[in-house]
């Protein structure tokens, strides 16, 4: 499949956010995933990396898909006029710097809000904008430590079991960043202002927990590792080893699916397994599971179950997820010009689908491009190339 690199194509410009344009401040993590949700959604987004960094290829091959790429150095005071210049046209600006670091670049939202009053300025911190850790160090496994997240996550008997990077810095943070944005941007339209999206990955990866805490509060949720339903404590809700060292996952939570998992396994008269949610019967029922999970291959099972509805699934690799006739058939993956393969955009839409994604730009590949549609002329935009403001 061909993919084509300019963002502004009529062919990337498809999807839902065709017409709304994004300034990327250059940053790491879910800031990047933000700007690239928003991209595979058909928005233009225009990347800022400093000069430094030109000519490089990027650092995030899929995270920074579906964007141009310019270099500014934004410690001078023509490449924050550059910027200005930019979010002057901008419906959005993203940042993932730490508070205040804007606001001394003369960044800020008071600074680009007075150029463009209906600018929504999106910000995504990993403890806030205020608070007294705000100015605090941090990373994903830090902001989901303070929420009960990650507390939540892992053996009865062991330590808490890290869920890669996906709840603070993804889910918590660059989605919610999204979903602010988006939100701010329909309220730009209506009202005419713009306003600041203050997006924390403590708030968001709190957020994500919302369910647990209403079972807390209902008094049907135990506040320790693998003691409740959902955590791996149940039995019919867990992963469970194979002959092949490879696992099944188990979700038998309705009965209906939990009575066809006994009857697939042939263990529908086990009196042991007569009452599902008999927990004093848990740790014998896992016990009995995991024994005859492991006399077959992880595959062998998972044909077994097929078409069973007992709610069992292979737990399958990131290579292996690509190859899976299901995600194969709906494309839930793509295979770009280089081979490499990456999610596809998500979710689908019936009137404005989104286009596949263009190519990781390297970085400043689009600097002339873009000052060039700014307004600037060809001496100026050499002016500042020799000023090491641009590269």
């Amino acid at each position: 499949m061909t993919i084509e690199s300019p963002a502004r194509n009529t062919a990337a410009a498809r999807g839902p956010l065709a017409g709304v344009r994004v300034i990327e401040l250059g940053g790491i993590g879910p800031a990047p995933f933000c700007a690239m949700v928003l991209g595979d959604l058909g928005a233009e987004i225009i990347r800022i990396d400093r000069p430094a960094e030109a000519g490089k290829g990027p650092a995030r091959p899929i995270l920074h898909r579906n964007r141009r790429s310019m270099t500014v150095d934004l410690k001078q005071p023509d490449g924050v006029g550059i910027v200005k210049d930019l979010v002057r046209s901008a419906d959005v600006l993203l940042e993932g710097y730490r508070p205040g670091v804007t606001e001394r670049l003369g960044l800020g939202p008071d600074d680009l809000l007075t150029v463009n009053p209906r600018l929504v300025y999106g910000r995504m911190t990993g403890w806030g904008q205020d608070g007294p850790m705000a100015q605090e160090p941090g990373h994903d496994i830090n902001y989901i430590s303070l929420t009960g997240a990650l507390h939540s996550i892992g053996p009865a008997d062991g330590d808490p079991v890290v869920p890669l990077n996906l709840i603070g810095d993804f889910g918590g943070g660059g989605m919610l960043l999204a979903v602010g944005v988006l939100s701010a941007t329909l309220s730009a339209r209506t009202t005419g202002r713009g306003q600041v999206v203050d997006a924390a990955m403590t708030d968001g990866s709190a957020l994500l927990l919302s369910m647990m805490y209403g079972f807390l509060a209902a008094g049907t949720w135990q506040d320790e590792r693998e003691s409740n339903m959902l955590d791996g404590a149940a039995p019919y809700y867990r992963a469970y080893r194979c002959s092949d060292g490879r696992h099944l996952s188990v979700g038998s939570v309705e009965p209906q699916f939990y009575a066809s998992l006994l009857r697939v396994l042939g263990l529908t008269e086990d009196p042991d397994f007569a009452g599902q949610n008999d927990r004093t019967k848990w740790p014998v029922m896992k016990e009995k599971l995991a024994a005859i999970f492991a006399t077959r291959s992880r595959d062998g099972w998972a044909k077994e179950f097929e078409g069973q509805e007992a709610c069992v699934a292979p737990v399958l690799s990131l290579l292996e997820a690509a190859r899976h006739p299901h995600n194969s058939i709906r494309n839930t993956y793509l295979t770009n010009h280089e081979g490499v393969v990456e999610p596809a955009p998500a979710p689908r839409f019936s009137d404005t689908p989104t286009a596949v994604p263009s190519p990781s730009p390297v970085i400043g590949l689009h600097t002339d491009e873009i000052l060039t549609e700014a307004g600037f002329g060809s001496e100026r935009i050499a002016a500042l190339r020799a000023g090491n403001t641009v590269a």
